[in-house]
């Protein structure tokens, strides 16, 4: 594949520390849940990081998908991404689980319906989650 875009962020502390994106237009405090151990409180995990980005994805590839259709998509539409993380089945470390809800004010729930399934096989995130990705791993 062809990236049409790239970028970069840069993590210290793992769970507990801050993350930051190379251009300097993110950088947030990472602070672990209680649920995993951690004190909680004020700063996101990955998890949240990673639901953010995946409704904002989601709700993309939904207005892409409608306005091939010819659909209006209201303004107010939302689409929420609920993630979980646990041990895996195969006890080899951790897993993630993925919810889309996707809210879309005043349009019928079978037409919505079907925009929600052709935005799920058009966003990138979706795709990530259904068939993964190929990853290089290296050492600075």
């Amino acid at each position: 594949m062809k990236a049409l875009y790239q970028t970069e962020a840069i993590a210290t502390g793992g769970r507990t520390g801050t993350a930051a994106t190379t251009d300097g237009n993110l950088k947030v405090d990472l602070v672990t849940a209680k649920e995993l151990g951690g004190p909680g409180g004020a700063g996101t995990n990955p998890e949240q990081l990673f639901a953010a980005g995946y409704s904002a994805c989601f709700l993309g590839a939904l207005k892409f998908v409608a306005s091939k259709e010819k659909v209006k998509i209201p303004d107010d539409t939302t689409v929420a991404a609920k993630v979980g993380i646990g041990p895996r089945d195969d006890g080899q470390g951790f897993g993630l689980t993925l919810a889309i809800k996707v809210t879309i004010p005043g349009l019928d729930r079978a037409q919505a319906e079907e925009l929600a399934a052709k935005a799920h096989v058009v966003c990138p995130y979706s795709n990530l989650a259904k068939v993964g990705a190929d990853v290089d791993v290296s050492v600075a």
